[in-house]
């Protein structure tokens, strides 16, 4: 990760706790029939989202983790006669 994309990364992780907010409470308000406090969170919910999706978008892929370990494939375990 360079520098160039500390500022993205940090903005898309406010987002998404900004999301998990929104999202809780259209939940709640869902549950307790209160439809119309759910319906006016739908906008603010899509605008979110749309900017999530932009700022995944512009946002080079994750490197991946490098381990150093490779994995075996174990053999399959013989039955027994007895």
């Amino acid at each position: 990760m360079s520098d160039g994309d500390a500022a993205p990364r940090v903005r898309l992780a406010d987002i998404e706790r900004e999301l998990a907010r929104l999202r809780y409470r259209h939940d709640i308000a869902m549950s307790a029939f209160r439809f119309e406090e759910a319906t006016a969170l739908g906008p603010r919910l899509a605008a979110l989202e749309r900017e999530r999706q932009a700022l995944i978008d512009a946002l080079p892929p994750p490197e991946p983790a490098v381990t150093g370990v490779v994995p075996a494939l174990a053999a399959p375990r013989r039955a027994r006669r007895h």
